[in-house]
């Protein structure tokens, strides 16, 4: 079978280069197949389909097994360049009783093979769940075990939580102090705040819906392009929530990585090519 080319796209190239990242979660999905994919790609040709089409894609199944560097390079090399992976750390890491004793998971995973991916490693995301509440102490020290860089490039990391008590100006001070980003999950399910934490935007966008071709209604498009492209200026767009009041957080730019995640999972590819357009 012929190889899918690449769109010939000078948006798509502009948005390689930019610093805004769109994307979805993982590759493999189903009805993605005759929807998003061509009628008849194989399988192992979705990766690289999908990395022609958009900027970014969050790794999700590493949250449940981390893999071995040689999948890591196949999946670099699978690839182009200005394409980036952010990675989901292994929940096994996140679900520890006291999280300043996670040392040697964190080291694991971050020096187990990340260093493949190279220059298209984007933020490590680290997810708590719902049951884990905020203890000053322990986070902290759980932060400090974060490795910094890999073979002399800076780490990001991004940390996504899931408990009410985490809303809070001490939890604030403690991510910014250590450069890490908030995830803006954006839903309903779980507490969301927009504040800025650290020196890229992370935003996992969980409202698509089954019967809007685009998973978004053009409003909400709209709306999304004008927020990240407000982010990358260093603003904090007025109209999200936050624990903090938004203003200027001192930065005159930054990275911006949005990525469709759950809901009318379906939709997502879409609605993130639509975004991609938008913002390129």
């Amino acid at each position: 079978m012929k190889k899918p080319d690449p769109p010939i796209d000078d948006a798509l190239a502009a948005a390689r280069g930019g610093r805004i990242k769109i994307g979805i979660g993982g590759w493999n999905f189903a009805p993605w197949r005759d929807n998003f994919y061509p009628k008849g790609l194989p399988q192992r040709r979705e990766l690289e389909y999908a990395s022609r089409h958009l900027t970014a894609i969050e790794i999700n199944s590493t949250y449940y097994r981390a893999q071995t560097p040689k999948v890591y390079a196949k999946w670099r090399g699978e690839t182009p360049e200005g394409f980036v992976f952010s990675l989901k750390a292994p929940r096994q890491v996140a679900e520890v009783r006291k999280l300043a004793g996670a040392g040697a998971l964190v080291r694991s995973f971050v020096f187990g093979g990340l260093a493949e991916f190279g220059g298209k490693l984007g933020p490590i995301v680290w997810q708590f769940p719902p049951s884990r509440a905020f203890e000053r102490d322990d986070f902290a020290a759980f932060l400090d075990l974060l490795p910094r860089e890999l073979n002399g490039r800076a780490l990001r990391h991004a940390l996504e939580v899931r408990h009410a008590s985490f809303l809070c100006e001490e939890f604030l001070q403690l991510a910014r102090g250590h450069r890490c980003a908030c995830v803006f999950t954006d839903s309903a399910e779980y507490p969301s705040f927009a504040d800025v934490t650290g020196d890229f935007v992370y935003a996992r966008l969980m409202r698509s819906r089954e019967a809007v071709a685009n998973g978004y209604d053009d409003a909400a498009l709209d709306d999304w392009t004008r927020r990240a492209q407000a982010w990358v200026r260093g603003e904090q767009p007025a109209d999200l929530p936050y624990v903090q009041a938004a203003g200027e957080t001192g930065s005159t730019a930054r990275d911006v990585f949005v990525y469709f995640i759950g809901s009318a999972k379906a939709r997502n590819p879409a609605a993130a090519m639509a975004l991609q357009g938008r913002i390129a």
